[in-house]
């Protein structure tokens, strides 16, 4: 069955229905748990999303262990939330002590950590909730899709919209036609809300609550210096992904979910310049796809950094949503519109959670959609159920969603990386191979070397 039919199929199905064959992604079955077991997680990362994700986990599960390189927050916070939980600085070592003692992993660490620990849970066997973007790199994306099918173990990326019934409704109605054959779709955000584009920053004597090395983990060894942790570190290439890969998970989702957006050709950027260590203040990428299962070719156009799609674009939508407009002028600060040669799909915010608008004179047709129970509650199920005739992988599962959506955004920064003075050439894709045919010197950006320690292929 092709990827197109399955995702139609999940699309057209109705509530009450299973998710389906669309996200299975070739996962296998394993014994499966009881639904009413307690699942014993382990979390990494307690700060910023590390926070929502452990506390979720609580609420799911039993967390018997917690991870963090700041032990101010593995003293505090941790031990006020998960008393009993053991306390590790190393997710390396907890993993090796704790794995005949959890079932589930949950990573929200800075991206350069993602795929290490991931690819060390699901080689243990152990299921895995993974903030976004997936990776790092595109290799790690590719890897860690194959990892969790190879491992049958029920996994989930942290990118929550997924789950909203407003942006699978939304996916459904492209999917249907509405639009007719979709030819652009343009997504802009209002990040980075962090530095990019400055130089290095001056080494500072690291913070004594701050294990450093482990904080680096992979990437290559560099001075500890202010403006990395706890959240800068996305402007920094050896760590983050920019802007790009903060949010296109999110943005870029529905159309992703409604239109198979994955393997672009080629991918092109321009931006405010760069100098290959910090991300750039700005840039714009056009991703070119061509026809798929189905799909007509069509272009991607990203924007950051305050660059927006040019005013006709944005005519209809700000007539559209003009009373908001009136109350908060940062109301179109990030969207997605989808135009098609009947018309277009407005959807405004990160998640389609602002309700979705037309252009006059469309038809909208009635869809039915899978509900959510939630974005955590989905992986939690699929641990629960995976093995059993009710299975039902998280939508975002790594093999079949996730995985693919994280290469596709990331390519955007291989674009990015040759546009270092302005507008950079056009960088072809063969997706196959995971190489460019016309662009040399991007064999790092694509696959990484782990520093001694970590472990990325076996």
């Amino acid at each position: 069955m092709s990827f197109g039919t399955n995702r139609r199929r999940f699309l057209q199905t109705t509530a009450a229905t299973g998710i389906g064959f669309w996200v299975a992604g070739g996962v296998q079955a394993q014994e499966s748990k009881s639904p009413n077991e307690r699942i014993a997680i382990a979390c990494i990362g307690l700060g910023g999303k590390g926070s929502e994700d452990s506390n979720d986990a609580g609420r799911h599960g039993d967390v018997v262990a917690i991870c963090d390189t700041n032990e101010n927050l593995l003293g505090n916070t941790g031990s006020k939330r998960f008393p009993k939980a053991k306390r590790y600085t190393d997710y390396r070592k907890m993993l090796e002590e704790m794995e005949k003692s959890i079932n589930a992993v949950t990573i929200s660490t800075p991206d350069h950590n993602h795929a290490p620990a991931a690819l060390l849970a699901m080689r243990l066997g152990k299921h895995c909730f993974c903030q976004k973007p997936l990776a790092h790199t595109i290799y790690e994306a590719r890897l860690l899709a194959k990892v969790a099918n190879e491992k049958n173990v029920a996994t989930q990326m942290g990118n929550q919209g997924t789950s909203y019934g407003s942006l699978r409704h939304a996916a459904a109605i492209v999917q249907a036609g509405a639009v007719g054959t979709v030819q652009e779709v343009h997504v802009w955000t209002n990040r980075p809300k962090w530095s990019q584009g400055v130089p290095r920053p001056k080494p500072q004597p690291v913070p004594a609550h701050l294990q450093w090395n482990l904080w680096l983990g992979p990437a290559p060894a560099r001075p500890y210096a202010n403006g990395y942790d706890p959240t800068a570190w996305r402007g920094w290439w050896d760590f983050g992904t920019g802007a790009l890969g903060d949010m296109a998970c999110h943005t870029v989702n529905m159309p992703y979910m409604a239109l198979n957006l994955r393997d672009p050709v080629s991918i092109q950027a321009e931006t405010s310049g760069h100098n290959k260590d910090s991300y750039p203040k700005w840039s714009t990428i056009v991703f070119d796809y061509p026809a798929l299962d189905g799909r007509a070719a069509l272009k991607l156009f990203w924007y950051d950094g305050g660059k927006i799609p040019d005013n006709e674009l944005l005519a209809e939508m700000k007539t559209l949503y003009s009373d908001a407009l009136e109350r908060d002028r940062r109301f179109l600060s990030s969207g997605c519109l989808v135009k098609g040669e009947k018309g277009t799909l407005y959807a405004p915010g990160d998640y389609c959670e602002i309700p979705i608008k037309f252009s006059k004179g469309l038809t909208v047709p009635i869809v039915k959609y899978e509900n959510s129970p939630g974005h955590f509650a989905e992986w939690i199920r699929a641990i629960k159920t995976i093995g059993a005739a009710d299975y039902q992988p998280a939508v975002s599962n790594f093999s079949a969603y996730a995985g693919r959506l994280t290469e596709t955004i990331l390519l955007g920064n291989l674009a990015v990386w040759v546009a270092d003075k302005g507008k950079g050439e056009k960088v072809e894709w063969d997706a196959k191979t995971m190489t460019s045919p016309n662009t040399k010197g991007l064999e790092s950006m694509i696959k990484p070397t782990y520093r001694p320690g970590y472990t990325l292929d076996v």
